[in-house]
């Protein structure tokens, strides 16, 4: 296909599989590859964003890192879906606690992503778009917590491009039921929409804004299974 190799993804049309697990950091997708595939297969180092796809109890997955922020996830996910055949996409990252009902390692499946980006703003849109989630995937993922007994809650989640704010507005979007902070699920969810594919974030709890407690770059890299669990049971 002309398209590919893309910029950013050094592959071939069918290296990929239809189901791609990301996370941001592309040693997060290397560590799933290599401790849940079978016979995982890298397809993409281009800029260090790894990706490899391999197999979990039969069938076919790709895991792969997308960077940080809407700008970098939105470029991957739209290769993804418009240029490699990809139908589903699952992002598991990390995320910073509004509720204070939450704690460390506590997932979130993002239901629906506000925002504070002006990504939407290029669909020319009369109004503003809501991105949510994909309802099977959330209603498989949430049976399976449910089964396993992992601590999570369900519901919205703020995408924010600011990780420095100079006015932080925590408070607001808490009073609004906005359960946690990311950087990345209103891309997701907004070029799924417009691809006409199906997606699902699902973030584990890496710090507290209330509180301040935090976990180090190593736990959430390689502690973090949980919601890497709950992602492949959706393969």
């Amino acid at each position: 296909m002309a398209n590919i190799p893309t910029p950013h993804i050094n592959a071939q049309y069918g290296e990929i599989a239809e189901t791609v697990i990301m996370a941001g950091d592309p040693l997060r997708a290397q560590f799933m590859a290599e401790n849940f595939l079978k016979d995982p297969v890298q397809f993409n180092n281009v800029r260090g964003m790894l990706g490899f796809t391999g197999t979990w109890k039969g069938r076919r997955v790709s895991v792969m890192g997308h960077g940080m922020g809407i700008p970098s996830i939105g470029i991957y996910t739209y290769e993804l879906f418009n240029f490699y055949g990809v139908q589903t996409i699952i992002r598991v990252g990390s995320a910073g606690a509004y509720d204070p009902d939450l704690h460390l390692g506590d997932l979130v499946l993002a239901m629906g992503a506000c925002t504070d980006s002006n990504y939407g703003a290029q669909f020319g849109l009369p109004g503003t778009f809501a991105p949510i989630a994909d309802f099977s995937l959330l209603r498989q993922a949430a049976d399976f917590c449910e089964k396993q007994g992992f601590r999570y809650k369900v519901g919205n989640v703020l995408s924010s491009d600011v990780f420095y704010s100079d006015n932080p507005q925590t408070e607001k979007w808490r009073k609004m039921g906005v359960l946690a902070v990311e950087m990345e699920a209103t891309a997701l969810y907004m070029n799924a929409a417009r691809a006409g594919r199906r997606a699902l974030v699902i973030n584990t709890i890496s710090d507290h804004i209330l509180t301040g407690e935090v976990t180090t770059s190593e736990q959430r890299r390689t502690t973090f299974t949980q919601m890497m669990e709950v992602a492949l049971s959706l393969v």
